[in-house]
């Protein structure tokens, strides 16, 4: 009995050496990484930048002017058949621009706008209307048709945003 746990005693030797080779190769492998990956974010962190692109100067943005708002007066009227009923909308807007002689020169071209304006209101389904969406469609395709009267009659867009200041459906 006595080489049996001899034996024992010596597989058990070989274990315990592979076990702690085993643990000191993942230490050093943990620490390598660690390094490694400080190493890495300090450099890509801007430590070893070269000057010139730090001097480098930026070209200056053109100053944003202010908004300028034009309200649509007076308020657009259509009305719908919707269900067997008349039903009526009525839309106050503003248009939204930040060049005062482009809006001057649109200006003059507001009757074909509010025609077109007119024209769309009335060919919107008055279900649609009611919803959230809806709504937001119509702000978008008002915007579109501003934009694009712009477009053909200044050769800018000119408006940057249709603003609903009133909207009532009854």
């Amino acid at each position: 009995m006595a080489k049996a746990s001899g034996a024992a005693a010596d597989q058990a030797a070989p274990a315990k050496k592979n076990r702690l080779k085993l643990i000191v190769i993942v230490a050093v492998a943990l620490l390598l990484a660690i390094g490694l990956s400080a190493a890495g974010t300090w450099f890509f962190l801007g430590k070893n930048r070269p000057v010139q692109e730090e001097t480098a100067v930026q070209p200056a943005a053109a100053p944003r002017l202010p908004a300028l708002y034009e309200d649509l007066m007076p308020p657009f009227v259509v009305n719908f058949h919707a269900d067997g009923r008349t039903r009526y909308m009525q839309v106050s807007l503003a248009l939204m621009a930040r060049n005062p002689e482009q809006l001057a020169m649109l200006k003059v071209h507001m009757p074909a706008l509010r025609n077109q304006l007119v024209m769309l209101f009335s060919s919107q389904d008055f279900a649609e209307l009611n919803t959230p969406l809806g709504l937001d469609m119509l702000k978008q395709k008002v915007t579109a048709t501003v934009q694009a009267l712009a477009m053909r009659e200044v050769g800018a867009p000119v408006v940057e945003q249709v603003l609903f200041t009133n909207f009532v459906m009854q």
